[in-house]
């Protein structure tokens, strides 16, 4: 009668550089923390008073709703975009590609700028028929273009061109196969992209479209050079008169840091959500990345002995 082999005892293979590196980094954390904590220049007090005062919080809410208004323009354009782009029509796949060319080649600030000061060269805008035809519509620039509707424009429109690429490569992601299926069903090109196609690119699209958003929110702050009273301005008008500039530009991030941390939480739930199905399992949270690697885990299948063989005699 054969012998039964000895059940495998697994050793946990250990780490202990990562345990160095991770002691490491607290104490570098922790003296950073120290230091900036016991500054005596650092006025702690006018932090605390301006984090909560109502100045700041009118700029907090410019600054999401354009935040909100910028990527919902961009999301919108640049789907557009990407479908021309992919377009069989030579004339509108070259018309998306020269808006992508042009608001990504060139810089978000000088487009802000040149949305603010388009009054200095058309000081009146208007919609009619081209070629000298009649006007339809139209007004002072000053009037129409406000710093704020500047700051929509420059901001979605640079956007578009972003969303435009990461929606082409989301669609580009989907088997071409099921668009033939699709056609040979009958379906038309835009109802295969509505309820084939742009559901199924969601899982490539979400990720990059959720680092924009979180991209967006602090991009808008440049919006202040053209004076629109977002987060940053309003804490620069106030350190205008206090002198308190490391104060309040603490106040403005603290800020920035806690809507960006919500939008991450945002967006891992939702790259989880359209995960669904796939092969690949949804990425561990930072808690669970932690617990995972740092803390002491007991392992069952290690140590549990082998099932017997089939030709093993009890």
């Amino acid at each position: 009668m054969a012998e039964r082999p000895h059940a495998i005892e697994a050793v946990p293979v250990r780490h202990p550089w990562r345990w160095v590196f991770a002691v490491l980094i607290v104490l570098i954390v922790a003296n950073a923390i120290w230091s900036v904590a016991t500054e005596a220049q650092l006025e702690w007090s006018v932090i605390g008073e301006y984090l909560f005062s109502e100045q700041i919080f009118n700029g907090i809410g410019l600054t999401l709703v354009l935040t909100v208004i910028a990527m919902t323009m961009g999301v919108v354009l640049g789907v557009v975009l990407a479908v021309m782009w992919l377009s069989p029509n030579p004339l509108a796949s070259g018309a998306s590609w020269f808006y992508i060319w042009i608001f990504r080649g060139t810089p978000v600030l000088v487009q802000l700028l040149f949305w603010g000061f388009l009054g200095a060269v058309y000081p009146h805008v208007s919609i009619g028929v081209p070629f000298g035809g009649p006007e339809l519509l139209g007004g002072s620039s000053n009037e129409l273009i406000t710093p704020f509707m500047a700051a929509i424009f420059g901001l979605g429109f640079n956007e578009a061109a972003y969303m435009a690429e990461i929606v082409r490569a989301g669609i580009t992601s989907v088997d071409e196969g099921q668009e033939e299926a699709a056609a040979a069903l009958g379906m038309s090109r835009m109802k295969t992209m509505r309820r084939i196609v742009l559901p199924q690119a969601m899982r490539v699209i979400i990720p990059p479209t959720g680092n924009e958003t979180i991209s967006m929110l602090k991009t808008s702050s440049l919006v202040s050079v053209i004076a629109v009273s977002d987060l940053l301005y309003q804490a620069r008008l106030i350190y205008s008169r206090n002198y308190n500039t490391i104060e309040l530009l603490i106040v403005a991030s603290l800020w920035y840091l806690f809507f960006t941390s919500i939008l991450t939480i945002i967006q891992y739930y939702l790259e989880r959500y359209y995960n669904r199905g796939s092969r690949r399992e949804p990425p561990p949270s930072r808690i669970e990345h932690f617990v995972k690697n740092f803390l002491p885990r007991h392992d069952r299948s290690a140590t549990e002995p082998l099932p017997p063989r089939s030709g093993d005699s009890k």
